[in-house]
């Protein structure tokens, strides 16, 4: 029998792999286009196909993941994405790029519904485990903006892919020496933990749907293009590759401090309290994103990183307490086809309004697709807590 402990480890440390690699390319990018004789707006739009894979094939690899194994769909999951980074690094075309990042989409679909599933099959307190998962999601997002800024600047962009590649393959062959593929049954977070009257699910199912769609295309869209962002208006600071990447990673570290406590009171307190404060923050803080520079900037950055990764926590806890066991993971890929294959669409929406009226206009049209989830915080009912002898099965 797996320790649970072994197993919530190498599925953070795969929270991590997944948002880390997802971003390589956008840090990159910056440094890349000389490579390929080709503007940032011209090369951003490459990264779609891997986007769009990341989102569409979250549902097979749900599917699989119920159907055939957790631990299988893991132990290809570290492989594949590994493989797929390193050969990032060797391509030499644009087109052959495409086609890498592509892969690394496909691979990166796996975490969510598979990884997620699996960690909450083995979490004492579902609430907590969601929010330290979530901080190493972030710690991915954040040591890609900054390791990758410093790899590029030093060892060049080709090696901020193949490195982390080579680490990841490695990482992959640890976990299937130190992880066996078992039926998680009788366990106490088998059947859902949290109800609310049949009568009141469609309004749940809405303002999941809202939020899944507008937290997703802003979270994609923010992560995307963020240092390209802060290169562009905090000229008066900093202009070094590495600085930048160094303050992006400082951003991200304030939204992992968010899940830790989100996650905290996720096991107190309802999802309404929680969603609420979250979805208010996101507007007003990306319309003064669209004007601020400087240090103001960085400042507003980290309300929306805050609100953004505190949605993901409340999001991913939702389901993992109105769903049970035995079909986690095809709800966690439902959960992510709809966030991630929208979201897919907004490296082109980066591009495009980038290139219509700046970051001013992009930030602006984000503020503006976010007030569903205002709408989606004040349909959410109330959720009951069902008893944990009740949630627990039958031996």
């Amino acid at each position: 029998m797996n320790r649970p402990a072994t197993v919530i480890t190498y599925v953070n440390i795969g929270h991590f792999i997944d948002h880390y690699a997802m971003l390589v390319f956008a840090a990159a990018v910056v440094l890349m286009g000389p490579a390929f004789g080709m503007g940032y707006g011209e090369l951003l739009p490459y990264a779609t196909p891997g986007f769009i894979a990341f989102g569409a094939g979250a549902l097979v690899m749900g599917w699989l993941g119920d159907r055939w194994s957790r631990r299988h769909m893991m132990a290809v999951f570290f492989l594949g994405i590994g493989a797929s980074l390193v050969g990032a690094g060797f391509v030499q075309t644009p087109l052959q790029l495409g086609v890498a990042l592509f892969f690394i989409g496909l691979f990166a679909a796996i975490y969510h519904p598979v990884g997620t599933a699996m960690l909450v099959s083995y979490a004492e307190r579902v609430g907590h485990e969601v929010g330290r998962n979530g901080v190493w999601g972030n710690f991915g997002v954040a040591l890609s903006a900054l390791l990758t800024g410093g790899f590029s600047q030093y060892l060049g962009w080709r090696a901020a892919f193949i490195l982390p590649g080579v680490v990841t393959i490695a990482i992959g062959i640890a976990f299937v020496g130190a992880v066996k593929h078992e039926v998680r049954q009788g366990h106490k977070t088998a059947k859902a933990t949290a109800r609310v009257p049949a009568s009141a699910m469609p309004k749940v199912i809405l303002a999941l749907a809202l939020a899944i769609v507008a937290s997703s295309t802003t979270f994609n869209a923010v992560t995307v293009s963020l240092p390209k962002l802060f290169a562009e208006r905090l000229s008066g600071l900093a202009t070094d590759p590495a600085l930048l990447g160094l303050i992006t990673a400082a951003v991200y570290v304030c939204g992992a401090a968010t899940q830790v406590t989100i996650g905290s009171f996720l096991d107190r307190h309802s999802l309404r309290s929680l969603f609420l404060p979250m979805a208010l923050l996101y507007t007003p803080t990306l319309l003064l994103a669209s004007v601020l520079h400087g240090a103001g900037l960085i400042l507003a950055a980290v309300g929306i990183v805050v609100a953004m990764f505190g949605m993901v926590t409340v999001n991913d806890a939702m389901i993992g307490r109105f769903t049970a066991d035995e079909w986690r993971s095809r709800a966690f890929a439902l959960r992510y086809f709809i966030g991630f294959t929208g979201a897919g669409a907004s490296v082109a929406l980066v591009a495009w309004l980038h290139g219509a009226g700046g970051f001013a206009l992009m930030l602006q049209a984000l503020a503006v697709l976010c007030l569903l989830m205002l709408v989606a915080a004040a349909i959410l009912p109330t959720e009951e807590r069902v008893p944990e002898a009740a949630a627990q099965p039958a031996e």
